[in-house]
């Protein structure tokens, strides 16, 4: 069952308040990590996969050499709902020892 989208843009800006660097992107939410060089960011695009793959949600994924950037959203309802806010605090907490 999909899940509902977040209500409004002050909802939306209330909960990215409490993810640094995250922002809103029309129907998603995004953000760049700068990583340890390529490899570094090659071994957080995996991290970032294993758990999208056990959140059953799975990011638009974009890598630059040592920029990873990632975009949330949940298309089947239509935008952004607590499961995108969810896998963003994940991904915060296994990104803080591979940062530059």
């Amino acid at each position: 069952m999909a899940e509902k989208g977040l209500s409004s843009d002050g909802e939306i800006r209330g909960a990215l308040s409490e993810l640094p660097g995250w922002k809103q992107q029309g129907k998603g939410i995004s953000k760049t990590f700068d990583l340890k060089g390529f490899k570094g960011a090659m071994a957080f695009t995996g991290t970032v996969g294993e758990l999208a793959e056990r959140a059953d949600h799975h990011p638009d994924i974009l890598i630059q050499f040592t920029k990873v950037t990632l975009t949330l959203s949940s298309h089947d309802a239509g935008g952004i709902t607590d499961r995108d806010l969810r896998l963003a605090r994940q991904i915060e907490a296994a990104a803080k020892d591979q940062l530059a």
